[in-house]
């Protein structure tokens, strides 16, 4: 099991540090006076035995002349967009009822992914998906017709232009009780197995 502790993502620009003063000529004592600190602290600094404040930081690369970006290039994060075509959803049923996929997951296991998808489900039928509930949270949104809600024993009404949002952990289902096709939008973190 993963701690917390080691979760902790650890910085260390303090090589950096040490060669921009080293080949600028600047001492330890140098650079700590221009920053407002001592001595020890740029040291520590630079062997990566402590964290600064920021504004520490800011001090010190001021006095170096270091863009922050250099500091911190190699933890910059690809941060992934995935575009789903109108022609390349995947698409499931379950009986009657029609699923859309609309957004995979980024990353599969990741506490803030989701998925989510378009549902039609036909006059008279129901969805079976959360009929047993599971952990994480879901937002519909009606696009057309109207629907009820069964939740727990609890029934919600829903019409054209509604949104609802709730725990899944328990059984939840989506029944068309109007007269045309039920449509929605309808999204789930985490992300359960779409197919």
């Amino acid at each position: 099991m993963i701690s917390t502790q080691d979760k902790k993502q650890h910085f260390h620009f303090g090589e950096k540090l040490r060669v921009v003063r080293e080949r600028k000529g600047y001492t330890l004592k140098y650079v700590a006076q221009r920053a407002g600190v001592s001595e020890s602290l740029v040291s520590q600094i630079e062997r990566n035995k402590v964290s600064p404040a920021i504004d520490t930081l800011l001090a010190i690369v001021n006095v170096l002349d270091v863009n922050l970006e250099f500091l911190f290039e190699e933890y910059r994060r690809s941060r992934p967009v995935k575009v789903v075509r109108f022609n390349e959803r995947r698409k499931i049923k379950e009986g009657p009822v029609a699923y859309e996929e609309l957004a995979r997951p980024l990353h599969e296991g990741e506490e803030h992914s989701l998925e989510s998808y378009l549902v039609e489900v036909p006059v008279g039928e129901r969805t079976h998906r959360g009929a047993y509930g599971h952990p994480g949270c879901e937002l519909g949104y009606l696009i057309q017709g109207h629907a009820q809600l069964l939740y727990e024993s609890n029934q919600y009404e829903l019409f054209e232009g509604d949104s609802v949002s709730f725990s899944a952990a328990v059984p939840h289902t989506l029944v068309n009780i109007g007269d045309v096709p039920v449509k929605a939008l309808w999204v789930v973190t985490p992300p359960q197995r779409f197919i």
